[in-house]
């Protein structure tokens, strides 16, 4: 529970903000993810985070991203995604924690929908749309599909 009010505190969020259907844990989908879900989309807009202290609390779980996330619906999520382990503030599209969000509903009883959609990127002007399928059997292969930003040749 430490770890979680450091990583609560560096994002200034504090538990009213949390979505309380959702609780905070650590989630894998090939690399190892923090999963949180915030209460208002205003609250996953204004995200921002001291980048070398969060660097240094990823590095210490072996945290791939924190994703930060908002339901709209049990079909749609707006999510955010500190990647400050690889050298990035945030990353605009990122399929493992899309398929680890998928693992983590499943393991928490979610009833909402087996297949959904993430925005990611839309707050730092790079929008994505990852759509997800999943099973309810551990261990089944979930889907992680949809279009990412075109970067370069």
């Amino acid at each position: 529970m430490e770890y979680v009010e450091k990583i609560l505190a560096a994002f200034q969020l504090k538990i009213d903000d949390l979505d309380p259907a959702f609780p905070i844990r650590f989630a894998f989908g090939g690399v190892k993810h923090l999963i949180i879900f915030v209460k208002s989309r205003k609250t996953l807009a204004e995200m921002k985070y001291p980048f070398d202290d969060v660097k240094a609390l990823m590095d210490e779980q072996g945290l791939t991203t924190i994703s930060i996330l908002w339901r709209e619906s049990d079909e749609l999520f707006h999510s955010r995604n500190p990647f400050a382990s690889g050298g990035v503030y945030e990353d605009p599209a990122t399929g493992a924690a899309a398929a680890a969000l998928a693992g983590y509903l499943r393991d928490i009883g979610w009833k909402g929908k087996n297949e959904f959609v993430i925005l990611q990127g839309e707050d730092m002007g790079m929008p994505s749309r990852l759509v997800v399928k999943y099973g309810s059997t551990i261990g089944e292969s979930v889907s992680v599909s949809g279009e990412t930003r075109y970067i370069a040749e």
